[in-house]
Order: structure tokens, then C-alpha cells, then sequence
């Protein structure tokens, strides 16, 4: 699948928006203890996807039902569903400058990835930080893709190719009303 940037201008999938808010100082400082360890952009990369997979927790995995949609919240309470942890990893992406969009699959209700477009790349490579459970193996790869669903044609499901600089207005607009995660799993679109 050819990705297609909604935007042309690579510098849009750098910006600051109200949602991946890289200025903040809690994301500047997670993404300065990230890269500490991390002497190029690759693995920077790697170590901040593996940070928003690992220890940001899925809300519908542990029962949590807050709701997050800003970076910086999703870093501060520590929960998210998939489209508030691709806001987050986006946004420390973005900290390091490294270009990050928004993208989506469809299944039952909408899913939230990141495509990365790290420096000399040629593409944009997709990346599902949603969180990996039994029967879910999400994994940073430049190789390949390896998400943590692969869509069933078959079953109506497939990949969107647009790239968003800043999330789907669908999406987002659900997040922001969302009173707690029961709430939003009955709002969220099923498609784009």
C-alpha cells in the first residue's frame, strides 16, 4: 500500500497542535531521558515506540476508563486507547524531529497507528504503539510492518493510505466528548 501525506509540506508532520503538544515540558523531558541512551535517530525512535507500547497501558486492557487525547495527558495519567497513545509517540517523535503521522485502520471502530519517516528514509513506515497482550505482537520494524492487526479484507477491514498531520476531526471530536472509555467505545467512528 502507497501511504499518501494529506499534507505535502514534510514540515506539518513536525508542527505543534493542541493534541501532539511536543512543547510541553513533560513531553520535552520524556522524550531528553529517552534519547539519552539513544545516539541516532533510529533508535530514538525504536526506544519511544517501545516507551508508548510498554509503559502506557491500553485503557481497555487494564479497565481504566479515563480518557486521554492530549500527549502531554497521555504521558502524565499513564492510559490511553490506541489513537491517544499514537499521539503521544507522534509527539515525541516530533520532539527529536523526527516527522510523525497519523493513520488509521478500520476494523469494528476506527484504530489509531503512526507512520514514522525517519532521516534518508525513501517512505514512511506505519507503527502500531497500541500495547501487546496475548495474541498481540506489535513490533518496531523498518524491514516490514508488523502491527498489531493486520486487516482481513475479506471481513470489511482495511488500511487508510492518507497520513494526518493532526488527528481525523472524526476521531478527535469523539476523544474531546468522550465522558470515560465506555462512553467512547459507543462514539468512535467505524469508519473514516
Amino acid at each position: 500500500m502507497e501511504l499518501i501525506q494529506n499534507i505535502p509540506d514534510i514540515s506539518a508532520y513536525l508542527a505543534v497542535c493542541d493534541v501532539i503538544d511536543h512543547g510541553h515540558p513533560l513531553v520535552r523531558s520524556t522524550a531528553a531521558t529517552l534519547a539519552a541512551d539513544a545516539p541516532d535517530a533510529y533508535t530514538y525512535a525504536e526506544a519511544a515506540f517501545t516507551f508508548v507500547r510498554d509503559a502506557i497501558p491500553h485503557s481497555a486492557d487494564t479497565g481504566d476508563p479515563r480518557v486521554t487525547w492530549r500527549a502531554s495527558d497521555v504521558l502524565a495519567q499513564r492510559t490511553g486507547i490506541c489513537h491517544a497513545k499514537a499521539h503521544a509517540l507522534a509527539a515525541l517523535l516530533r520532539a527529536r524531529g523526527i516527522p510523525a503521522a497519523l493513520c488509521y485502520q478500520k476494523f469494528d471502530l476506527v484504530h489509531g497507528l503512526v507512520a514514522v519517516r525517519l532521516p534518508g528514509a525513501e517512505r514512511w513506515i506505519r507503527q502500531d504503539p497500541r500495547g501487546n497482550k496475548p495474541g498481540i505482537d506489535a513490533q518496531f520494524r523498518l524491514d516490514r510492518e508488523q502491527l498489531a492487526f493486520p486487516v482481513r479484507p475479506e471481513c470489511n477491514e482495511l488500511d487508510y493510505p492518507v497520513l494526518f498531520a493532526e488527528p481525523h476531526p472524526a476521531v478527535l471530536q469523539c476523544l474531546r466528548e468522550a465522558v470515560d472509555r465506555p462512553h467512547l467505545w459507543q462514539t468512535l467512528p467505524t469508519e473514516l
